[in-house]
């Protein structure tokens, strides 16, 4: 299974206000986060840390809501496309937030390794402008990649496709700028868990990749993040 890693742990100070719960064509941006990982991705985790639980009630309820108003029909036909029973969320709670970003995607990775994953997707919350078909390129395209590694389907007794320790990253790159989400391989995921030398995501991807591939996209979305009022 693919698993998403959406980043909503900071304290949001440049915004004023809880980043995840700012709404922007009619949702938070935790909500456009989590659907739009949902367009590849089986379950998503989601990384709290300041306020986290005012976060996850309010988030909580959203669901809720768009549940009720029949507006996540699309994601589970999306879900069925891509293998998955249903759509998944799971909230977890990064205690030393305060220490920054990569705190955050530590705590996902580990949540997300949990489930077994072939490739895991990590994105911050503060991108909502990310196209979903966007993420299923990445997804599609990693997934490609661990294949040609292990040579295919694996023969039977043999290790499954994407499990293997190779460290690989993917990235999306809108006009040579490099954005988000990014993917990793499972075993680039374990060796980014175990690093807590690293200063950021870039920094531990640099340090313990094997290889580091660049997906170029027509989505400028990749490349936007919204951090003030005024982005």
């Amino acid at each position: 299974m693919r698993v998403g890693v959406l980043l909503a742990g900071g304290a949001s100070s440049r915004m004023g206000r809880d980043k995840a719960l700012v709404k922007t064509r009619g949702m938070s941006f935790l909500a456009h986060g989590v659907r739009h990982l949902w367009s590849a991705c089986d379950s998503v985790v989601v990384v709290l840390g300041a306020r986290a639980a005012s976060i996850r009630d309010a988030a909580t309820q959203e669901f809720e809501t768009l549940v009720a108003e029949g507006r996540l029909h699309q994601d589970l036909l999306s879900a069925h496309v891509h293998g998955s029973d249903g759509l998944e969320v799971r909230f977890a709670e990064n205690p030393g937030w305060r220490s920054g970003m990569y705190s955050s995607v530590r705590v996902g990775l580990q949540n997300a390794l949990e489930l077994r994953p072939t490739s895991v997707l990590v994105m911050p919350v503060d991108h909502p402008a990310v196209k979903p078909t966007t993420v299923v390129s990445l997804a599609t395209a990693m997934e490609s990649a661990l294949e040609a590694y292990g040579g295919g389907k694996p023969a039977k007794g043999k290790k499954r496709a994407g499990t293997t320790p190779f460290a690989y990253a993917l990235v999306p790159r809108y006009r040579q700028e490099r954005g988000h989400p990014v993917a990793l391989s499972p075993g680039l995921s374990r060796a980014l868990l175990k690093d807590a030398e690293a200063e950021n995501l870039s920094d531990a991807m640099r340090r313990n990749a094997r290889l580091v591939g660049y997906l170029d996209v027509a989505d400028p979305g990749v490349v936007i993040n919204k951090n003030t009022p005024r982005d």
